[in-house]
């Protein structure tokens, strides 16, 4: 992204000037060197999202943005139902739900090492991976419409998981508004058999360690020390969003044309919030949050089981479980009044600061926790949301390193095989569904989490706990 268009805020904060049929600036959450590397493409789609109906204060990018359907991913914006504000399928993107879940083990590094391979052996075997995967859950269409408006819940009440597995999830792992008749009969057919299963893509369940700590007070709040084995779950809500994302852009388009919305770039379809479509969109994409929340409470119960067969002292405990691919409806301060939006996130993680209801009552003195995934050749972090970043940004962080290179690009530059090797040579396990999946998954093809990570707590969106370095990994 060129400088020169840009106007600096701050060290780590840059402006995209309104002009056009922009209704309001965007703004972008980066290092110099971060934003230098980012795509033209990412200023031109957060300048079409700024031209929105109903947008408020800003477009805005986190520190990992990168080129994406329609929205940058990275990318954030809330609209007021209340001035004609729209929701977007880009704006939530076709992995309804993706997220993170970190799970704490009650063990350390050297426990854990002399047991490594047999731990991802088995954890390969017992968690699905790969595309179209799918698990030992046969549901019903009526098993089905259960898990799309119970989410964990549901997966608890099946006896997939404990009652205090909730308390740490987002949401208490149900999303409400939830209308499985607002979903089609194609998206839940492909879902029968998936919940429970990791998928493709960036995709993947990793052992880690803690290997450093930055912030005490928030560590021991999470329950984290030096040296703590950790258990890092990230997926979706596997082919029932993606079809969901699908039927609704066709939808969304007859209703962007209905309600004359005007928008820049065809990717961008969308429709009043308030509107009937509008309002099927949310009920659906709610079922795909719930199912991406029951799909990761089930990974967990597998990883538990697997984790207790083998090292029966283990005490695996859901840290947290928060989304990156969702939209939500949120009070926020606008303006000096307390306004209800629609809040959303396209790979950005909510990072509420102390105080709000939202967050799980063991954090809410200290913050949300912000569970932020790497590469499996690098390390991931844990952050906490700060105030700060509720008034810069909606309380949203980054979500990931961000690929610094497409698929396509990776698959002709490595070798799945090759990146498997190095790996191993450097002491990451890794046990992947094909070769290509890592080729594409190299760390290379990544920004530096480091600086995304770095960038992220200098401009204040959420603070520094603990850098996570990966043992083994699975990917789809």
């Amino acid at each position: 992204m060129e400088l020169k268009q840009l106007k600096r805020l701050g060290e780590y904060q840059w402006e995209i000037p309104k002009e056009g049929d922009m209704r309001v600036p965007a703004l972008v959450f980066a290092s110099k060197e971060l934003v230098s590397d980012m795509d033209e493409k990412v200023r031109e789609q957060l300048s079409n999202v700024a031209s929105l109906p109903g947008i408020v204060k800003a477009a805005i990018a986190m520190p990992d943005a990168h080129w994406g359907y329609g929205f940058p991913i990275g990318g954030v914006a809330a609209f007021d139902p209340d001035d004609g504000g729209i929701i977007s399928v880009g704006g939530v993107g076709y992995d309804i739900s993706c997220g993170v879940r970190n799970l704490l083990t009650g063990l350390t590094r050297d426990e854990v090492l002399p047991l490594l391979e047999s731990l991802i052996d088995r954890l390969f075997r017992v968690v699905p991976s790969g595309v179209g995967s799918e698990g030992k859950i046969r549901l019903t269409p009526a098993e089905l419409d259960d898990v799309l408006t119970g989410g964990a819940q549901w997966a608890v009440e099946q006896g997939y998981g404990l009652p205090e597995d909730l308390a740490h999830t987002e949401e208490e792992g149900r999303l409400e508004g939830a209308d499985p008749s607002c979903v089609s009969d194609i998206a839940k057919r492909r879902q029968y058999r998936q919940v429970g299963t990791l998928g493709s893509g960036n995709h993947y369940l990793e052992i880690q360690y803690v290997e450093e700590i930055f912030h005490q007070p928030s560590a021991k709040a999470f329950g984290l020390k030096q040296g703590d084995v950790v258990v890092a779950i990230h997926c979706g809500s596997r082919a029932l969003g993606h079809q969901i994302g699908t039927d609704y852009l066709q939808i969304l388009d007859k209703a962007g044309k209905k309600y004359q919305i005007p928008i820049r770039e065809r990717e961008l379809v969308c429709t009043p919030i308030n509107s009937p479509e509008g309002k099927r969109y949310y009920k659906a994409m709610a079922c795909g949050v719930n199912c991406a929340l029951a799909n990761r409470q089930v990974i967990t119960h597998l990883t538990r089981q697997v984790f207790h067969e083998i090292v029966p002292k283990a005490i695996v405990k859901n840290l947290y479980d928060v989304s990156h691919n969702t939209c939500k409806i949120e009070e926020h301060r606008v303006n000096g009044k307390v306004k209800r939006l629609y809040v959303h996130r396209k790979g950005a993680t909510r990072a509420f600061g102390p105080g709000r209801p939202e967050i799980p009552e063991a954090f809410r003195n200290i913050g949300q926790p912000v569970l932020i995934g790497g590469t499996m050749g690098t390390c991931s972090y844990i952050l906490v949301g700060q105030e700060t970043g509720e008034a810069l940004a909606w309380g949203s962080a980054c979500h990931g390193a961000g690929r610094s290179m497409s698929r396509r690009a990776a698959l002709k530059r490595w070798k799945g095989r090759k990146v498997i090797a190095e790996l191993a040579h450097r002491g990451i396990l890794i046990r992947a569904a094909s070769y290509r999946g890592a080729a594409e998954e190299a760390p290379e093809a990544y920004k530096d989490v480091t600086s995304v990570v770095d960038s992220t707590h200098r401009a204040g969106l959420a603070r520094k706990v603990a850098k996570l370095r990966p043992m083994a990994c699975i990917k789809g």
